[in-house]
């Protein structure tokens, strides 16, 4: 094995000294850039790919994460403001060790706080711990949201007292920190206030303020009860309809006419009266019999025809006796019906909610249409009868009641040229711009092959140009062991200019050919040619 290695060194060794000079800088330089190539490609392969552990972390919480990943000697990247990065392989792991040791714990103090056992501290102390963790892990989650880069919570609760006073509630603050100069939208607000609301016992809503970094106040006063809350309850309310019936109406004229062709615009008047309304009504021929009495009275009567009462048998007399005088008797019935009729009657309780669009009021205005292009385009009026239909198009959208109903809504409808320079302008930039990318794309496309090519070609160049080593070699002119053919190799290789048979000018190339064709004779040349500048022993 040494041996092979030997000879393949003396070997390249042997064709390195029969290299040029600028052959020998061709090739240093060609394996210098295969070395560098080579070099670059392992170290991108090999190099490990890095995921996010932890991000907008504070430099506290950073520091600690730092040195318990030094702690374990895992590599780690810092990029940004708090955002540190490991091998995607080491990120579960690390994030389980770092839970392990309690950290990062983020902003603030959370329920953490009572890990620890505090005996003999005092309720006061211990109310204070409770309120400082609750707005530690609200900061906290909070800060999870999408939009914002951290907040602070501040609860004030009231004080514990004998009296219970109503009047006094916990409120809330929340300061928070939006990415970027965005602007929090109404729905992360909202979720922001309620979320504070319903961790903290007894808050409101309405109590919770949420101010960002550059000192707006993104909470709003929504109490029905106040005259803020109710006068920006009927604003919002009345902004949503103008804008929900001005969105379906331009959205149908422009699927006709086209996108940007229409601009509609409602102003909407609404009623924010609340109206009970009862009503009874009877009626007569539904009478119904609800109570019935009825009298009836039998009288029996019997009086003697001559007067007097007639004489009574004595008890054990006989029943033969003869009768007194005759005996009249009467019997008077009378029935009497007492009937009470109640009539049918309904009551209906009516409540018409605030809210109620009282008038509307719609403005359109229709892009005039032309026809053409560059010189040729010309406008082109559009006839009463299609204005006619896109009215009544807009008006079925927006439910716009006709002359002599209960509303006065009304609806304009105007034809006008648009001012489209604008668009125009932002347009033609927008193509010369794709041009330009297009054109840069393409270069770049062709750069890269043509400076592969350059390189390729100069290389080529430098290797036609590399000059040819010339040998001076000499063949004896008079030699008998060359039989002749020594004289006639250097009659046709080794002539020189003016034709005589001296000493000439061998090259590589030529020499390469006379061994290969006779390597007895050659052998024999070399030795005479090597032997011939030495003295005579």
């Amino acid at each position: 094995m040494n041996k092979s290695l030997s000879q393949l060194g003396q070997q390249l060794l042997a064709i390195w000294k029969q290299l040029g000079l600028n052959q020998r800088i061709s090739l240093v330089i060609a394996t210098g850039v295969l070395a560098i190539g080579l070099s670059a490609m392992f170290y991108w392969t090999s190099r490990p790919d890095f995921a996010l552990l932890y991000g907008k972390l504070d430099e506290g919480e950073a520091s600690k994460v730092i040195a318990a990943l030094d702690e374990s000697k895992v590599p780690y990247q810092v990029r940004g403001a708090g955002a540190i990065y490991v091998p995607s392989d080491k990120v579960y792991q690390a994030r389980m060790q770092m839970a392990g040791k309690g950290i990062p714990r983020g902003e603030g103090v959370g329920f953490e706080i009572f890990d620890k056992a505090n005996f003999g501290i005092s309720d006061f102390v211990q109310r204070a711990n409770y309120t400082r963790a609750v707005q530690g892990e609200l900061a906290r989650t909070i800060s999870q949201l999408d939009q914002i880069e951290s907040a602070r919570v501040m609860i004030v609760m009231p004080e514990n007292r004998l009296l219970v006073d109503t009047s006094r509630k916990p409120t809330a603050s929340v300061f928070v920190r939006v990415k970027g100069a965005a602007t929090l939208p109404a729905a992360a607000v909202n979720s922001i206030r309620f979320l504070v609301a319903n961790s903290v016992e007894g808050l409101q809503v309405n109590n919770v303020s949420v101010v960002d970094n550059q000192g707006n106040v993104l909470s709003e006063n929504d109490e029905s009860d106040s005259i803020a809350g109710l006068s920006n309850n009927q604003l919002t309310a009345r902004r949503n309809i103008e804008q929900y019936l001005a969105k379906k109406a331009q959205g149908m004229l422009e699927q006709v006419l086209g996108p940007g062709q229409a601009v509609v615009r409602v102003s909407a008047e609404l009623n924010w009266d609340t109206v009970t309304r009862t009503e009874e009504k009877f009626d007569p021929d539904g009478q119904v019999v609800r109570t019935a009495v009825i009298n009836d009275e039998t009288t029996d009567s019997s009086t003697a025809s001559g007067g007097g009462a007639p004489p009574s048998p004595a008890n054990g007399s006989d029943t033969n006796t003869p009768a007194g005088p005759p005996v009249n008797k009467s019997r008077t019935q009378k029935k009497v019906t007492n009937n009470s009729y109640e009539l049918s009657k309904s009551t209906s309780n009516t409540v018409q909610a605030a809210g109620g669009i009282k008038r509307l009021s719609t403005a359109v205005f229709v892009a005039q249409r032309f026809e053409g292009q560059g010189a040729d385009r010309k406008a082109v009026t559009r006839t009463e009868g299609e204005l006619k239909k896109l009215s009544l198009i807009v008006q079925s959208a927006l439910g716009i009641q006709e002359n002599g109903a209960s509303r006065q809504d009304e609806l304009t409808l105007q034809e006008i040229p648009f001012n489209d320079q604008t668009m125009t302008v932002m347009s033609q930039q927008m193509v010369v711009q794709e041009k330009h990318q297009l054109w840069m794309d393409t270069v770049l496309k062709l750069v890269y092959p043509a400076m592969a090519g350059a390189v390729l070609f100069l290389f080529w160049r430098l290797w036609k140009n590399t000059a040819k080593d010339e040998v001076p070699f000499a063949f004896p002119m008079t030699n008998g062991n060359g039989n002749g053919n020594g004289h006639g190799h250097g009659n046709g290789n080794g002539r020189s200019k003016n034709g005589s048979h001296g000493p000439g000018i061998v090259t590589v190339d030529v020499l390469n050919q006379l061994i290969r064709e006779n390597p007895a004779n050659m052998t024999q040349a070399v030795r005479s040619w090597l032997a011939r500048g030495k003295p005579e022993s």
